[in-house]
């Protein structure tokens, strides 16, 4: 992966065959503090305003329209959206001025924690503030998940690989095995996969991500090595800042030509 800035954006950048991942940062952005500087999630306690900002900003730097960009409301399940071309479900072109994701009930955002790509110009994107962002791409598409540990026992990678016949994939930042105590009940999916997933209480999120790529068939895997509970200078932690933090986004697209 290698480090991308444009206009004040910072975000890591992976290239997969025939598509591409981004996995964003905090930096730049219209937000203050403790949501500072780009906080993409609209279900924080962050102005609606800021945060129509910095999606425009984020989209705008990766060369897309918000209207190209699709999300959807994370439950961590493992259920995919799969997106050709526009008009997209919902995307980042905001509503009545300012970013809309109502919660559920409101009708707005359709559920899914993954979105499959299938034709150029538009990109899916997944927020997080913790948890694992994995983008693959393979014959079959482009895809980007959303890993949280319950997203992960659910088999949302499968489905994602499946979904894209995936040759490759690119572990964005996530908590590492450093800050990340859990319970058995957290362990206990995971125990399978062996030795090296956990020192203790201590769970190694993004090694699970990788275990289920190569059990799922994947070729070549690329970790971002960043715990984002141990950068607060670069990316959101909602366990380090216990709960009151903004979102950051993994998200993947195909090149043109590929599709």
């Amino acid at each position: 992966m290698e480090w991308r800035d444009r206009d004040g954006v910072r975000w890591l950048e992976a290239s997969l065959p025939g598509a591409t991942a981004a996995f964003s940062t905090r930096a730049g952005g219209a937000s203050e503090p403790p949501f500072d500087g780009l906080n993409l999630g609209a279900l924080t306690d962050d102005g609606a305003e800021a945060v129509t900002e910095n999606r425009r900003l984020l989209a705008a730097a990766l060369g897309f329209e918000p209207e190209a960009v699709a999300f959807g409301h994370q439950v961590h399940g493992a259920e995919l959206l799969t997106h050709g071309e526009p008009p997209l479900r919902c995307s980042f072109a905001p509503k009545d001025g300012v970013a809309a994701q109502r919660k559920p009930d409101g009708g707005s955002t359709p559920l899914a924690d993954g979105h499959v790509l299938t034709a150029a110009g538009v990109a899916g994107l997944v927020f997080v503030a913790d948890c694992v962002p994995v983008a693959l791409s393979g014959p079959g598409g482009a895809a980007i998940l959303h890993c949280g540990w319950r997203g992960l026992a659910a088999g949302i990678v499968a489905r994602g690989v499946a979904a894209t016949g995936a040759t490759g994939a690119a572990v964005g930042p996530s908590i590492g095995p450093c800050c990340y105590e859990v319970g058995p009940e957290v362990l206990a999916p995971f125990e399978r996969l062996g030795d090296g997933i956990a020192a203790g209480r201590m769970l190694d999120l993004p090694e699970v991500a990788r275990r289920l790529l190569t059990e799922a068939g994947v070729e070549r895997v690329e970790l971002s090595g960043h715990c984002t509970s141990c950068e607060p200078g670069l990316f959101f932690s909602h366990r380090r800042d216990r709960g009151r933090t903004g979102r950051q986004a993994g998200l993947a697209w195909l090149e043109a030509g590929e599709d």
